[in-house]
């Protein structure tokens, strides 16, 4: 048993080895921790038959199992908007973006045909909670959302949620042309430097233009095992090493529910998905991305959960409700 449980450590420390100047992630013996062997083995299954590239648990900022190539960066999809939302919240911090100010103050506006002045009275909070009322086409829409999309008009700014493309791309518009900076050197210098992520380089971010909007999308390619610490770094409040990186109060803020998807039961923050706490214990959140990208963070668990999925792998992808329902096993599993 003891040979076996140094093995599964020399595994796990093997898939989580970085490169030089990174900060590799500490594992800890899950049967010593108090973690249910049985209920781990199950999780693992049932992640293998979702075909996943990746999954990885950590409790207490420290290892508890990781599956898959914790090291392969795939594309994260919507979790990019909560990566942006934290770089907002050390702008607003900074006073380099207020969220009372709307676009028309900020000069934001989009291709014809362009905005009104009733779509352009929406404020930059309105669009962190996708509650703009602006349903201009966007760049990198999925076909569901087209057709979901509400009609120009229909909504006054602020008075009804829509997980809107637009919102999230003008946003990225308004970070670059307020915070002045380019989002993923931004990201890199401000989050992931500081973090000592080991995989990310501001090579795997791109800017995704169409015709149809002048607000590009920002796509991000990231590691499980670097989508971890940004996991890590909320769970934390915002604090890594010592060092407050993103303010307390936005970490609380932005992932506090502002809205609400009945249909599953969920809130939405800035950016942020909410989990009921009946089930999740309070103040539980995750960034979700098409097929199957997720950062999930439990504090009534100390638990930060991450799944990757290449699509190229596993052109399928794994819904969200499946890996919620793997998220369940995995916290029934933890002390």
């Amino acid at each position: 048993m003891f040979k076996a449980r140094v093995a599964l450590m020399l595994v796990i420390s093997m898939l989580i080895a970085g490169s030089a100047g990174a900060q590799p992630w500490q594992a800890v013996d899950p049967a010593t921790s108090g973690w249910s062997s049985e209920g781990l083995e199950v999780a693992k299954r049932q992640s293998s038959a979702l075909r996943s590239t990746a999954l990885m648990i950590v409790q207490d900022g420290r290892v508890v199992a990781s599956w898959g190539d914790a090291a392969h960066k795939v594309n994260v999809a919507s979790v990019r908007k909560s990566l942006l939302s934290a770089l907002y919240g050390i702008a607003v911090s900074e006073g380099r973006i207020d969220l009372s100010s709307n676009l028309a103050d900020l000069g934001i506006d989009d291709n014809a045909p362009s905005l009104t002045a009733a779509e352009k009275t929406a404020t930059v909070r309105d669009l962190l909670m996708a509650r703009s009322g602006v349903y201009h086409p966007a760049a990198h829409e999925t076909a569901d959302i087209k057709r979901k999309r509400p009609e120009r008009g229909s909504h006054p700014p602020g008075t009804f949620w829509f997980y809107n493309n637009w919102d999230f791309n003008a946003l990225g518009t308004i970070y670059r042309q307020r915070a002045g900076e380019d989002i993923f050197q931004s990201f890199e210098h401000r989050i992931a430097r500081p973090l000592g992520m080991e995989d990310f380089s501001i090579q795997d971010g791109r800017y995704a233009a169409e015709k149809l909007s002048e607000h590009p999308a920002y796509p991000f390619k990231l590691s499980a095992r670097d989508a971890a610490r940004f996991g890590q770094l909320y769970l934390n409040g915002g604090r890594w090493g010592g060092k407050q990186i993103i303010p307390a109060e936005w970490v609380r803020e932005s992932t506090a529910p502002h809205s609400w998807a009945k249909r599953i039961r969920q809130g939405y923050g800035y950016m942020w998905w909410t989990l009921p706490a009946d089930t999740w214990g309070p103040d539980a959140f995750y960034a979700s991305g098409y097929g199957g990208q997720v950062i999930a963070v439990v504090p009534s668990k100390r638990l930060v959960v991450v799944q990757a999925v290449d699509l190229k792998q596993n052109a399928r992808g794994v819904r969200t409700s499946a890996f919620i329902d793997l998220l369940k096993v995995i916290a029934s599993a933890s002390p």
